[in-house]
C-alpha cells in the first residue's frame, strides 16, 4: 500500500465528529508526507473525499467534502468494479484500467480506493 492508501487509512481510524474530515486527511497527510506538495495532491485526496462525500467510508458521514468531480467519480466507478468483481484482487493499475479511461494517467486514486476496500472501510 502506499502513501495516499495509508493517508486515507489513518484519516479515517482518527475521525471524530468534532472536526471535518477534511481537517483529519490534512493532519494524516501532514504526518506521512515531508513535503507539502504530497501533503496537498489533489487526486489522492479528491478520491477519498468523493467517497466520503457519498457516504461509502465507515464512520464519516455523508456530506459536502469537495469539489473534486472526476477523482470522486472514479472512485465510485471503482467500487462498483469492485463489488461485482466476485472477490477478484486487484492491483491499483490494473483497477485504474478497468475504469475505461483511455491515456488518462492514474495519479493514486487507486491506491486510496483499494486501501478502504481492503481494510473493510467501505459500505457496500
Amino acid at each position: 500500500m502506499n502513501k495516499y492508501g495509508q493517508t486515507a487509512l489513518k484519516a479515517v481510524q482518527n475521525y471524530k465528529s468534532s472536526y471535518s474530515i477534511t481537517e483529519i486527511y490534512a493532519r494524516a497527510a501532514k504526518e506521512i508526507f515531508e513535503t507539502k506538495s504530497s501533503q496537498e495532491k489533489g487526486c489522492p485526496k479528491g478520491t477519498f473525499l468523493g467517497l466520503c462525500e457519498a457516504g461509502l467510508v465507515k464512520g464519516v458521514p455523508k456530506g459536502e467534502y469537495t469539489r473534486s468531480v472526476k477523482n470522486k467519480e472514479y472512485a465510485l466507478q471503482a467500487i462498483e468494479i469492485l463489488k461485482w468483481a466476485d472477490n477478484k484482487t486487484y492491483t491499483p493499475k490494473e483497477l485504474w484500467t478497468e475504469l475505461n479511461l483511455g491515456d488518462k494517467r492514474s495519479n493514486s486514486q487507486m491506491d486510496v480506493v483499494l486501501a478502504l476496500w481492503e481494510n473493510e472501510l467501505i459500505i457496500k
